[in-house]
């Protein structure tokens, strides 16, 4: 049985111990915006399929669906702009009485660069499995992610979603470094909490169950995302072959930001908050207007402590592959995780 766990280090840290390294990245701002150019006129010219097919319609249903089996009451809900360099207030007001319909008419498609940064604690062969929050402590929140494909209009079907974040306190999970919490400590390399891989059903759909992500120095509060298709599945729940389509990382608006920070544990940090327009990945993803890599989301109930609902449709080139471009900081095997000793974030 083994499990390779590559940690693809991607900015991680607890309050006191990583700054916001960067990825290497070749993919120039000119491909990158011509890229966003032309996947927003694709997926502007698929939403009649889409509408056509009942995606859309089945989208909204399952998230409502989703609600009413998580919540007691919806009490807020979010619609980003499409600038990220906004401050993302809503516009949309959700008493109990609205219907779920009108929450989720809505349904905005994120594109982010093909060649996005994966960070410095990516974890490769990470165990297929929805609820990823291993008893740690924070605001619950389900994340619905759909994946569409840009060159057909379809969604992608056994697509697998593989999503990581730090937790409350910023740390990271399955590897150890200096700039992730106390570097000394070994056993973090075997642990996995918010760390995880779901597989699309026939609408292009995932989810998660994990935990608001905190923050940690020079990093503003994000969730990293990898979409790895043809692959397979191997006997210890754990995926080989195929290639990586997708790399990117998914943010929240500032003010859901300030609320979850608020509460405990999160509250125990005393490392400043970086602001998104701060953040050299919201920069870059953002440097196109057609990208807006920032979450929706709604309230499970009357407070932040009840939990939320984020969800976002990707846009995402199938055909592309960027193997090369995901590092990693550890495998995790049958014996325990290891660290790479060619990481440059060790």
């Amino acid at each position: 049985m083994h499990y390779t766990k590559i940690a693809l280090l991607a900015l991680t840290g607890l309050a006191m111990a990583h700054p916001g390294a960067h990825e290497p990245n070749s993919y120039t701002h000119v491909a990158k915006r011509n890229f966003l150019h032309n996947a927003r006129s694709t997926l502007d010219k698929c939403a009649d399929k889409l509408e056509q097919r009942g995606v859309n319609s089945r989208a909204q249903a399952r998230r409502a669906a989703l609600m009413h089996a998580n919540k007691k009451r919806a009490i807020f809900s979010r619609d980003t702009d499409k600038v990220v360099n906004t401050s993302h207030h809503s516009n949309l007001h959700v008493t109990p009485n609205t219907p779920e319909t009108e929450l989720f008419s809505k349904n905005p498609v994120c594109i982010l660069a093909p060649e996005g940064e994966v960070g410095p604690f990516w974890v490769k062969g990470e165990l297929i499995r929805s609820d990823i929050r291993d008893g740690q402590a924070g605001i619950p929140i389900i994340l619905d992610g759909q994946f569409i494909d840009i060159n057909t209009c379809e969604p992608i079907k056994n697509l697998y979603w593989d999503v990581w974040n730090c937790n409350a306190t910023g740390v990271y999970s399955g590897v150890q470094s200096s700039m992730n919490g106390n570097g000394d400590d070994a056993s973090n390399l075997n642990k996995t909490f918010l760390r995880g891989i779901q597989k699309t059903d026939s609408d292009g759909v995932a989810q998660f169950k994990t935990l608001f992500p905190g923050h940690y120095s020079g990093r503003a509060t994000h969730v990293h995302v990898i979409a790895h298709t043809d692959a397979h599945v191997l006997p210890n729940n754990t995926l080989t072959g195929g290639h990586i389509s997708h790399i990117g990382q998914l943010f929240f608006d500032k003010e859901l930001i300030t609320t979850v920070e608020a509460t405990y544990p999160y509250n125990t940090s005393t490392v400043a908050i970086t602001e998104n327009a701060d953040d050299h990945v919201v920069q870059d993803e953002t440097e196109d207007s057609n990208s807006d890599p920032f979450f929706e989301y709604a309230y499970l109930g009357d407070t932040i402590e009840d939990g939320l609902l984020a969800w976002v449709t990707l846009g995402v080139n199938v055909s592309a592959s960027h193997d090369s471009d995901s590092s990693y900081a550890a495998s995790l095997t049958s014996s325990g995780g290891v660290a790479n000793s060619d990481s440059m974030f060790r």
